[in-house]
């Protein structure tokens, strides 16, 4: 306390008392005037019940009274009565105390007032309590009030409580088939519940459902127009005869319509239902996954992606030329995924090739992911059109070390982040040549390694932070974790003296093949360089250096794909970043020091050349 006051003026009060706040003395005062006839200047009445209200407070705290009281309406007039239609007495008694203190008590409230509490809201455009009521009643949902809230919601398009509902649905929808509320659905929230890929019911269940769901109607229904919702072909000859056909509700040409869809159709093209499980790992035991296929299968779904060495830690199988030897999983329900992450063994430098099918039956397969003429290494991040599956084949094409393919963690999931694909490949937003992205340096000499790949564009000098090789001979080579397709680079060119550089750029997918990108051998330049060319598949990128106005050595500080604009760098420090492409302008650099030229890097690092290189 002593320190407090001798740093504040003497005559300055502390700024714990400097404020009043006594909104909690206003609400319970404000409060108290609830129903009470002293002051009150209108009525509502409520199912036959009065509610003695002030016209300021209301107008003050929602625009629909100030309409309504202060609008010219008769309502308008001194000591008006207003009757409420269509409007619970329960639930209005809450609005009125909400109106008056701020507060709700949602937890002592039963469903049907809530439900009734939701609709003032949104009647009365209270958003604020509208967003509330609905957050509340997403914490409360059951199979037995699920289909009433979901109702409630598409009825007022209150789209985050709906996908709540659709959420639940999605994950107990035999039992909400089953539940009393699935009965008085509306047509619109019925359709809207039972279309969805993710609604994981078999088919014979839903259509009991929706039989029972028809004759629960008193008035004419369209039952084709419901019945539409049962994916036909994907039940059994038996249930379509023994269960559909004797309905009536399905005419006999649908049903030999889907007789010969489901005759003629692949197994994979058939449009099945899958649980879907956004943003979370269903190759678990959690989920019922299990490895079905495969040597060592107790070590993929395990979760420890840390402790793995050339005896432990992984699955694996041979690699055959016929590719009937894989990995396989079996979900524990057909699901819907999109994104697959792989770890594959990376204790070495080796790399592998793969592809990954997924299959409902185990006898038809569809490829979703095809790696198997790339060269690969480490975790993997693979991206896909959603699949609905219940099975995973992981197949080994290609190890650079022998003929065994080495899988360390395998997970699967359906995830909303959004991706964009180019022949198979995805196409990244976020630098991929990073360590964090199991990206490496595998050519090229530097003091530290993968200092190319590190992020550090301000620590370089003479000595470190860069990667370097002999013009000439040799080349600075990157290898990315898997292969993408790529249209732009960016590099930092060593640049604390004056010199500069020419070069060209060439992407493989499998270091044999290489196509040139970028080309500027006959160019000066110096500092940043941002390149930009059209699409191309890369796995490698490989930097030839074919000029330096200072010595026969080219030289790499940074190194990042694809591009990434507008960073901010300190004006005049080293590797100030240019307003466009090309080569950066001229800016002041750091102070050459005093020192005898040709003085070589000490003990530099590398994955395929072990000589040192001048700087000078």
């Amino acid at each position: 306390l002593i320190q407090v006051m001798s740093n504040s003026h003497p005559l300055r009060p502390l700024a714990s008392v400097s404020e009043i706040d006594h909104i909690h003395l206003l609400s319970e005062q404000l409060g108290a005037l609830v129903q009470g006839e002293e002051y009150s200047d209108v009525t509502f009445i409520v199912e036959g019940k009065r509610f003695p209200a002030h016209r300021v407070i209301l107008a003050a705290r929602c625009h629909y009274f100030r309409a309504l009281l202060y609008g010219g309406m008769k309502e308008s007039q001194p000591q008006a009565e207003v009757c409420l239609e269509e409007t619970r007495a329960e639930a209005f008694s809450m609005l009125l105390n909400y109106l008056y203190t701020g507060r709700a008590s949602l937890s002592s409230a039963k469903e049907e007032v809530l439900l009734d509490f939701l609709g003032l809201a949104h009647r009365y455009g209270l958003q604020p309590l509208e967003d509330s009521t609905s957050e509340f009643l997403r914490t409360i949902l059951h199979t037995n009030n699920v289909c009433l809230v979901f109702d409630v919601a598409c009825l007022y398009s209150l789209s985050a409580l709906c996908a709540a509902c659709c959420a639940y649905m999605d994950r107990h929808a035999p039992e909400v088939l089953n539940s009393d509320g699935f009965l008085l659905l509306s047509k619109t929230a019925l359709l809207t519940a039972v279309t969805r890929d993710s609604f994981a019911a078999t088919e014979k269940e839903i259509f009991l459902a929706l039989s029972r769901w028809c004759r629960q109607r008193d008035e004419a229904v369209d039952t084709q127009e419901v019945m539409v919702a049962v994916r036909l072909p994907l039940m059994t000859l038996t249930e379509m005869l023994n269960v559909v056909r004797p309905s009536g509700l399905v005419s006999p040409d649908d049903l030999l319509d889907a007789i010969k869809t489901r005759s003629e159709s692949r197994n994979m093209d058939l449009n099945y239902r899958g649980m879907l499980i956004p943003e979370e790992n269903i190759a678990t035991m959690k989920y019922g996954a299990q490895v079905v296929k495969g040597e060592l299968k107790s070590a993929l779904l395990d979760g420890d992606t840390q402790n793995y060495d050339l005896d432990h830690g992984f699955s694996r199988h041979p690699i055959e030329e016929d590719g009937r030897s894989g990995i396989q999983v079996k979900l524990g329900h057909a699901s819907i995924i999109n994104h697959i992450r792989l770890l594959l063994w990376d204790r070495d430098s080796r790399s592998y090739s793969y592809y990954i099918e997924v299959s409902m039956d185990e006898l038809d397969w569809v490829r979703v992911v095809d790696h198997s003429k790339y060269l690969c290494r480490s975790w993997q991040n693979l991206y896909f059109t959603a699949r609905v599956c219940r099975y995973v084949r992981i197949v080994g094409t290609h190890n650079t070390v022998n003929k065994v393919f080495h899988l360390v963690a395998f997970e699967c999931m359906f995830t909303h982040h959004p991706f964009t694909l180019d022949n198979g490949l995805l196409v990244p937003t976020e630098n991929v040549a990073t360590v964090a992205a199991c990206a490496s340096v595998i050519e090229g000499v530097s003091r530290s390694r993968n200092a190319l790949l590190n992020g550090d564009t301000r620590n370089y000098d003479w000595d470190s932070g860069y990667t370097c090789h002999q013009l000439g001979s040799g080349a600075i080579v990157i290898q990315l974790a898997q292969p993408f397709s790529i249209s732009s680079l960016r590099l930092l060119l060593w640049d604390c003296d004056e010199r500069s550089y020419s070069y060209y750029v060439e992407v493989s997918t499998n270091q044999q093949q290489w196509t040139k990108v970028v080309d500027r051998t006959r160019v000066a330049c110096r500092s940043w360089q941002t390149l930009k060319f059209d699409k191309y598949p890369a796995s490698f990128i490989r930097i030839v250096g074919t000029h330096n106005t200072a010595n026969e050595v080219f030289h790499c500080v940074h190194f990042e794909c694809p591009a990434k604009l507008n960073k901010e760098v300190t004006e005049g420090s080293p590797g100030l970043e240019p307003s466009d492409t090309a080569s950066a302008s001229q800016q002041p650099r750091p102070q050459r020091p005093s020192r005898t030229h040709g003085l070589l890097p000490s003990q530099p690092s590398s994955s395929s050349s072990s000589s040192s290189l001048s700087h000078h």
